[in-house]
């Protein structure tokens, strides 16, 4: 028996247990102070009104042997897959229901879209970004080669042409550092992956945030897509669902690598390894795209940008460097020190939690993320301790 030892390369030291273990060592000093986490980047608001509604008819449906719902279709329900098209057809991308696989949030198929590729491609992937791009390849036993984001190209780093890549991991708008591509820098992307036979994962869990008209929503906005790119959303920071998990994958029919249809083979593996999201789940996600849920999840989401304009403002005022905020729900801000050293001096100082930027990889080093989710008035309290410590 052999173990898969690509495991073995992985850093022990995951970000957000760090994070845990040294908040608790703090209230356990401290036991009279409160604590604000700006921090991890879990929801606060509920749910909207609509999605709970929807949730409840369908737990009435499971009631009755006339409505009951047993195992459903492993790439999701056809009225969600088509629910998706027509919030896609708004941004003015077509696709086809067959396109759709309604996932649990998208995590799992970020982890798991490598199944479809073979070992020992060639990982582009940013830094700073969410680290479990870098962990899901290095458990795959792919090769990693980074590019660079750094103030220069405000954290969104372009393609160099002298280097080849098999998988480029984009994520627009950025976690950790809100930043947000244009069309003409997507377009570049996509005739870089078309001229490398590369295939993009484009991670677009924050683009419900995207506010200036001008900028894109969905990479199939630009032409050609189709025939280079993954798409993977989650309804999780769009609509509140972290814990009610849904989200779905695109796959377009016209992407076609070695000879064979991507979609067929992710289609393939779905078959295998899932039967489906929950009836229910996928009831209340259905009521995410309707016209109300729409405008419900709308209000939600300009709170935690006006949350992130608090911020921004802010530091603003202190003259301190930053992006994201705008069109995203986190702020990326340069602190004076190390970023673990600030997360210690932060939290002694002002008992704020973050975000130090060295978790998402080297170029992180020197910056801190905080983010918009947490309550209004608490983040009105935090900026307040952070103004006066004069950072």
């Amino acid at each position: 028996m052999n173990i898969n030892t690509n495991y073995l390369k992985l850093n022990n030291n995951y970000l957000f247990s760090v994070i845990e273990q040294k908040i608790n060592a703090h209230k356990a000093a401290n036991p009279e102070r409160t604590i604000i986490s700006l921090g991890v980047g879990d929801v606060t608001l509920p749910l909207a009104p609509v999605v709970t509604e929807a949730l409840h008819r369908a737990v009435t449906e499971m009631e009755s042997s006339a409505t009951f719902r047993g195992y459903g279709n492993e790439q999701g329900y056809l009225f969600l897959r088509e629910a998706v098209c027509g919030y896609y057809s708004k941004k003015g991308v077509e696709l086809h229901p067959d396109e759709i696989f309604i996932n649990d949030g998208a995590g799992s198929d970020l982890g798991n879209i490598l199944d479809i590729f073979f070992d020992k491609n060639t990982a582009l992937i940013p830094t700073p970004v969410y680290p479990a791009y870098v962990d899901i390849n290095t458990m795959a036993g792919n090769d990693i080669a980074y590019m660079d984001g750094n103030i220069k190209n405000n954290f969104l780093p372009m393609p160099d042409k002298n280097l080849h890549a098999d998988i480029i991991y984009l994520c627009s708008p950025n976690n950790p550092t809100g930043a947000v591509y244009t069309k003409k820098q997507l377009k570049t992307w996509v005739e870089y992956a078309l001229e490398n036979d590369a295939v993009i994962i484009f991670d677009s869990a924050y683009e419900s945030f995207v506010q200036d008209n001008e900028l894109p929503t969905s990479i199939y906005q630009i032409d050609r897509a189709k025939e280079c790119v993954i798409e993977i959303c989650s309804l999780s920071k769009t609509a509140g669902f972290t814990g009610t998990r849904c989200g779905y994958t695109v796959v377009p029919q016209e992407l076609i690598r070695g000879g064979e249809s991507l979609n067929k083979l992710w289609l393939r593996n779905r078959a295998t390894k899932t039967n489906g999201i929950s009836y229910i789940i996928q009831r209340g996600a259905e009521a995410v795209f309707t016209e109300e849920g729409l405008k419900q999840v709308q209000e939600n989401i300009k709170y935690y940008l006006n949350n992130a304009k608090h911020i921004t403002e802010t530091l603003k005022k202190l003259n301190i460097w930053h992006t994201g905020g705008e069109n995203a729900p986190y702020v990326w801000f340069k602190c004076p020190m190390p970023s673990w050293d600030f997360f210690d001096y932060l939290l002694e100082k002002t008992d704020i939690i973050g975000i130090p930027g060295a978790g998402f990889g080297e170029n992180g080093n020197g910056f801190f993320r905080l983010s918009a989710f947490g309550k209004s008035e608490d983040v009105r309290i935090a900026m307040e301790r952070i103004a006066r410590c004069k950072i």
